[in-house]
Order: C-alpha cells, then sequence, then structure tokens
C-alpha cells in the first residue's frame, strides 16, 4: 500500500513564499518611500541647461561651428585667470580623454593656455544668468550650466560620467 505524504503546515508554507517573494518589493517602497539607502554617486553638480540655446546660437565674435568634441564654455569674471587655470587644470585631469573636450573662454585676455579658443559676446544675450560654465554636446547643444560657486572637481565629475554614458 502506498502512502500518501500529509502536507503540514500547509496556511504557514504558503505565507513563506508569500513573504519571500513579496519582500523585495516592500523593501524597494521603502527605500523610495523614506529615502533610505539609494545610492547617489550619479547626481549631476551642474543643472541641465535647457534653456540656453544651441552653442551656433550664440552671439559670439567668433562663430562657432559643430564638431566632434564636447565643448566647454566658461565666461571670465573678476576671477578670471584663477577661472582660466582651474578649467586648464580639469582639462589636463581627463587624461586620454581629453581629446574629447575643448574649452571656449568668452572675454578676458588675449593670452590662450592651451586647448582653448578665445572670443567676446558679440552682444550680451537676454537669456544669461547666473551660470558661468556651460557645457555642450559634441552637436552644440547645450548639456548642462555651472553657478559660479561648483569646484571644478564636481564639473570634472559630471564630464566624466557624461564620457562614461557616451561613448564616441
Amino acid at each position: 500500500m502506498h502512502h500518501q505524504r500529509q502536507v503540514r503546515y500547509p496556511r504557514f508554507k504558503v505565507a513563506l513564499l508569500f513573504a519571500i517573494f513579496a519582500a523585495p518589493i516592500v523593501t524597494a517602497w521603502g527605500m523610495v518611500t523614506w529615502n533610505v539607502g539609494i545610492p547617489r554617486d550619479h547626481t549631476a553638480h551642474g543643472n541641465v541647461a535647457l534653456e540656453v540655446p544651441a552653442l551656433q546660437e550664440w552671439p559670439l565674435m567668433a562663430s562657432v561651428g559643430v564638431s566632434e568634441q564636447w565643448t566647454l564654455v566658461f565666461e571670465c569674471d573678476a576671477r578670471c585667470d584663477e577661472q582660466q587655470d582651474e578649467l586648464w587644470r580639469l582639462h589636463r585631469a581627463l587624461g586620454r580623454e581629453a581629446t574629447r573636450l575643448q574649452r571656449l573662454r568668452i572675454g578676458g585676455g588675449d593670452a590662450t593656455l592651451p586647448g582653448e579658443t578665445m572670443t567676446v559676446w558679440e552682444s550680451t544675450p537676454s537669456w544669461l544668468s547666473t551660470h558661468d560654465v556651460w557645457l555642450f554636446d559634441p552637436m552644440g547643444r547645450p548639456a548642462l550650466a555651472f553657478s559660479s560657486g561648483v569646484p571644478a572637481a564636481d564639473i570634472l565629475d559630471d564630464i566624466r560620467h557624461l564620457f562614461k554614458v557616451n561613448p564616441i
């Protein structure tokens, strides 16, 4: 005679299976609701520059064409020499990725650092805001805008991240 094995505690086993499959969903919901355990590695330090027109439409004395490089544009202010040096060091810190970036300085003196082009405003645009540094993609579309208080290291982090997610 063949014995059929009795299932012990069937409700307990069903509840255990339900808990095993529901736990990840409940955990994810809790992480989002209470903002706990969510990585912050790839938070951009700059603002998405959607209100800024394409670089080719900027009222600059020297026309800027589309190239295969990203363009870091900065307007020289009272601390022009310091800013110029910081962004040159940022450019060098990219290492072998440095060829993917060009720098365009608006205003300041005539002396340029390696990898930098200089131009001036033809007319001051009405959309010019508190941002001093802008990053444009190879098609001349605005990607990010940085205010004067953003450290060069944070700009470098954003550029490295964009280069990583946008390979050539």
